[in-house]
């Protein structure tokens, strides 16, 4: 789709992506509340987040059928997912931070916002050349991390009875696994780059 045949930028989809970036630091403020010892404010931090995730995929969906993709939608839908969930590792990471894994949350945070954030600065580099959109290994991580958070975030740790004992067992695994995916998608993304480029670069010589 070329400049003169694509969609505004000011269109449902982008609207939503927007509204999900706007999000993050009413999600923000309902995590750290309290320190993220209330239940209550925990359990809404837990369906803000939940909300704001379900536009990722109302918004893909409506630019995808009602043909709305825009340059603009594929570096914004990202960003939004990287601030949302970057929030939710950071606050995670604070509320945990007296805990016995909490330096292991930390690596985990920092893993992961240093790969989410050195690609969309690699993404606006790599714009010059060609827009770079969510690859299908992109998208599982983000649900992997989507239902990892999504877990962390339920305070499983105060309500502390076996059957929140296991749920939480089971979101440290889909953490576990998000984190591999990020760092190998993260890989795979820097090797896309460069193809890009050396094509382009060849491209202009010939």
């Amino acid at each position: 789709m070329d400049g003169a045949t694509q969609p505004s930028n000011l269109n449902i989809a982008n609207v939503l992506t927007v509204a999900r970036i706007a999000g993050v630091p009413l999600f923000g403020w309902l995590l750290l509340t309290q320190g993220g010892e209330s239940v209550g404010y925990r359990v809404a931090a837990w369906v803000a987040f939940g909300l704001l995730m379900i536009t990722d995929r109302i918004d893909g969906d409506l630019a995808r059928k009602y043909d709305l993709v825009t340059d603009f939608g594929k570096l914004a839908d990202p960003i939004a997912d990287k601030a949302l969930t970057g929030m939710a590792f950071v606050g995670l990471a604070i509320i945990f931070n007296d805990e016995s894994f909490g330096w292991l949350f930390w690596t985990i945070t920092i893993v992961v916002l240093v790969r989410e954030w050195g690609i969309t600065v690699m993404r606006f580099f790599i714009k010059k050349y060609d827009v770079m959109p969510a690859s299908q290994g992109g998208k599982i991580k983000t649900t992997l991390q989507a239902f990892a958070i999504g877990g962390f975030v339920l305070p499983l740790e105060i309500w502390n009875n076996p059957f929140t004992d296991l749920l939480l067992f089971i979101t440290w695994v889909l953490m576990a696994a998000a984190v591999v995916v990020t760092v190998v998608t993260g890989a795979m993304y820097v090797r896309d780059a460069r193809t890009i480029r050396r094509d382009a670069r060849a491209a202009a010589r010939s």
